[in-house]
């Protein structure tokens, strides 16, 4: 199985299915991505993973493609490679994973029409959903956007496919423009389409499309060019029909370098979409928000907050696979304490559904100011949050006053010696200065570097030392 996660969280995620499902992973040369074994009947245990976004059946992996060097010749080469893969095997895993999916609930044609994005922004920067059922259907993710992301040549410039919103988090939405090659490009070999007309008719016809993925800057041919001509071929091999939205199978190929995998993809919507139905401008993915607190692994009755929680992903992850820790969750912005009251509710409303009780969840929701919390010195265990960028939220300007007023709070609230906390920002340079005057509070430890949205961003650990806090202290 392959699996795409949240770049730079590529080894919390093998660490994961080691855990939960006893299979070793192997992280990919192309980041984002690992690969692990497991027998076909743990299937559905695969889909609980909290820390991948889409999942894909290998057909065949090439660790060392050898391409020929004219486009003509390199896309012949990809064409004819199709008649030789292993198909069947993939295929019987692909049949068993619909049947899966058919227990849960049926696909519904209007919620694929557009590979990418299915949700479009309101004014207000929130999301519009165009089913309310969609909630109930975001547990089993099963999506489109199966692969992982691509770039032209630089892997800091991966953006994650096929959605809407900056699939990460805060204030980036910016997705590189100068990649030499569009990424995610699609195409099912629609110059071919018409071939496959004689079984329009057939509903027995399964519908398809070939999605290419291509990082390197060494290649003869576009990711379009690719997909486009394999896709031909898929279509000549299985007499299956081109379609690009209302598709059955989805067949991935994916090229970093001279690296090759082919395969059929497992999930038609995001894994990370589980948690949340009412989003704001920047909205984090419930995947990174699981690796950020697996960072700080917490212990049974530690508390944790989120001081700036926005939509609410980082205590909603955290109260759902970590019960025995009480989780409180914050924002200064009333707007976001409604949205992430909404999600709280939704994910009650979804549990009470599956299991028949309503048993809540150990979160409560308060709007407060993140420079004067209403906490104790010294009261919570750990903090987990999203800093704002300064670009879609706040600005770069306030962070310089925001980041020091932020982590003198912190520092105070959290226990000494023992307390920690996991910060993401893109705002680098800021948080290093602010971090620099509070070496007396914070010691800093792994530092994990993401791509969100795009942007090349942070995750810092940080270890409370045993120094008590002073409520206030100058710091410019």
């Amino acid at each position: 199985i392959g699996a795409t996660v949240p770049t730079g969280f590529e080894l919390t995620a093998a660490a994961e299915v080691e855990e939960k499902l006893g299979a070793r992973a192997a992280v990919s040369r192309d980041r984002g991505k690992i690969y692990f074994e497991v027998a076909p009947e743990r299937l559905a245990q695969v889909h609980r993973l909290r820390s991948v976004d889409n999942l894909f059946v290998v057909v065949q992996e090439f660790k060392d493609y050898k391409f020929k060097a004219s486009k003509e010749e390199a896309l012949k080469d990809l064409e004819d490679l199709v008649k030789k893969l292993p198909w069947t095997e993939p295929l019987k895993v692909w049949e068993l994973n619909n049947s899966l999916k058919k227990k849960k609930t049926k696909r519904k044609k209007h919620n694929v029409q557009n590979p990418a994005g299915k949700e479009k922004l309101s004014e207000d920067g929130e999301e519009e959903r165009t089913d309310e059922k969609e909630a109930s259907d975001e547990a089993q993710g099963c999506t489109q956007d199966a692969a992982g992301p691509e770039s032209a040549g630089s892997e800091d410039t991966e953006t994650p496919r096929g959605e809407a919103l900056p699939q990460g988090d805060d204030d980036e939405g910016n997705e590189q423009s100068d990649a030499k090659d569009e990424s995610h490009n699609s195409a099912g070999a629609e110059a071919k389409a018409e071939d496959g007309k004689k079984g329009e008719g057939d509903a027995s016809v399964l519908k398809f499309r070939v999605t290419c993925n291509r990082a390197g800057d060494k290649h003869s041919f576009t990711s379009n060019d690719a997909a486009r001509d394999f896709g031909g071929a898929v279509q000549e091999h299985f007499q299956w029909k081109a379609d690009m939205t209302n598709f059955d199978v989805e067949v991935l190929l994916n090229i970093h370098n001279n690296e090759v995998v082919v395969g059929i993809a497992l999930t038609e919507e995001s894994l990370h979409r589980r948690n949340i139905t009412h989003f704001g401008p920047t909205t984090l993915r419930s995947t990174l928000a699981y690796g950020m607190l697996r960072l700080c692994d917490p212990q049974p009755t530690d508390i944790i907050i989120d001081p700036m929680c926005g939509t609410g992903a980082i205590p909603i992850e955290g109260a759902t696979e970590w019960p025995s820790c009480y989780h409180i969750a914050g924002d200064n912005n009333p707007q976001a304490v409604k949205r992430a009251a909404n999600n709280i509710s939704s994910l009650l409303k979804k549990n009470e559904n599956a299991e028949g009780t309503s048993s809540g969840i150990p979160l409560d929701i308060i709007q407060w100011d993140i420079c004067n919390l209403p906490l104790r010195t010294g009261s919570v265990d750990i903090i987990v949050t999203d800093m704002p960028f300064g670009k879609r939220i706040g600005s770069k300007k306030k962070n310089w006053d925001l980041y020091p007023a932020c982590l003198t709070e912190m520092g105070r609230i959290c226990r000494p010696g023992t307390g920690r906390a996991v910060l993401l920002t893109q705002d680098k340079k800021c948080f290093a200065k602010a971090l620099s005057r509070m070496g007396h509070i914070w010691r800093k430890g792994q530092t994990v570097w993401v791509n969100v949205g795009g942007l090349h961003a942070a995750v810092y650990l940080l270890k409370r030392t045993w120094e008590r806090a002073e409520e206030k202290r100058s710091f410019w």
